[in-house]
């Protein structure tokens, strides 16, 4: 048998890049305070790291003004972040030039919260799949429609939906269309922004499973970005809790859900419906606004809604350590997690 028969060793045990990666991932907006007010900046992101894998779905969640919607900006290039790292398959995107983010794009695709706003009323559905194809690839036109077609196949739309306009289908199958639209490409990085909250309820379950059978089959990653708790509880591994732009709490779902230890994620919790009495826990409900991420408050920015608020909280901002098997900013984390 010849040397070259064999492999390398390391080629064998050599893990797999993460699908994606965020190093300090920061974004700052100047705003411009006009003829009568003084200029400002708009903290969006704040020092947000984590790591997603292949096959995994990491849920994004927290109140409107979190930082949910620039973070999708800032994976899927439409924005270049002001600081930090972005890795996409293992390789470096944030600053990085044309060609590479054009390569990169590739890799990473968006599902809308709105599905019919997302479609090009114009377009038939056929033309809608190829354009990805048209742009990306160099398949040939019948090549093109047997990919267009075996993929509508797998979202559950008949062949002749294909000559059909957005405006003729349901939100459900709009919103199916679009995850097709996503997954041409066969990406590494599926960013799914609200993806069901346009749906009716009895449609978001098919829709959600849906998403789940196609993760199995193409062992794509989803950042999935929600506000509905009970979503996310159904179809992610990985939970990250943002607060004015910042990682609060992240971990299993697990972990999360059954234990949460910032002050906040607890409050997120305790305002969810719960159908079964002895699940329902009397938790501090939240109160107060969202700080203005024009003007963030010193210290832990949610002190001043905090009910375990102490000094340290409102001078020093707390950095994300290891705490019962989750990251989470705190001071007093062992006390929420003790006051379950």
């Amino acid at each position: 048998m010849s040397q070259n028969s064999h492999p390398h060793p390391s080629a064998e045990t050599e893990p797999a890049p993460p699908a994606l990666e965020a190093q300090g991932l920061t974004k700052k907006y100047p705003v411009s305070g006009g003829p009568f007010g003084h200029d400002a900046t708009v903290h969006a992101l704040t020092d947000v790291s984590f790591v997603l894998d292949p096959g995994r779905t990491l849920a994004v969640v927290g109140e409107s003004g979190c930082g949910k919607s620039t973070l999708a900006r800032q994976v899927t290039l439409i924005e270049e972040p002001t600081d930090g790292g972005l890795f996409i398959d293992g390789k470096a995107v944030a600053f990085a030039d044309k060609v590479a983010v054009r390569a990169a794009r590739r890799n990473v695709q968006i599902i809308f919260q709105d599905p019919y706003g997302s479609l090009n009323p114009r377009w038939k559905v056929r033309t809608i799949l190829e354009e990805p194809l048209v742009i990306n690839t160099t398949l040939s036109r019948s090549e093109r429609h047997e990919r267009v077609m075996e993929m509508m196949a797998r979202v559950g739309l008949r062949p002749e939906f294909a000559t059909r306009y957005p405006h003729m289908f349901s939100g459900g199958q709009r919103q199916r269309i679009a995850i097709a639209r996503a997954l041409m490409l066969n990406p590494r990085v599926v960013v799914a922004d609200e993806p069901v909250s346009a749906l009716d309820v009895s449609v978001q379950a098919q829709v959600l499973n849906l998403l789940m059978d196609l993760q199995r089959d193409f062992g794509v990653a989803f950042l999935f970005i929600s506000h509905d708790l009970s979503v996310v509880r159904h179809i992610c591994q990985d939970v990250m809790v943002m607060y004015l732009g910042r990682v609060a709490e992240m971990g299993p779902k697990e972990v999360i859900f059954d234990a949460p230890a910032h002050p906040y994620t607890q409050a997120l919790m305790a305002a969810t419906p719960k159908l079964n009495p002895s699940e329902r826990k009397t938790r501090q409900p939240l109160r107060g606004e969202l700080p203005s991420p024009l003007a963030p408050p010193p210290g832990c920015a949610f002190h001043a809604r905090c009910p375990l608020a102490v000094d340290i909280c409102r001078t020093v901002i707390p950095e994300l350590v290891s705490v019962a098997g989750r990251r989470v900013a705190c001071h007093r984390a062992e006390e929420a997690l003790a006051i379950q």
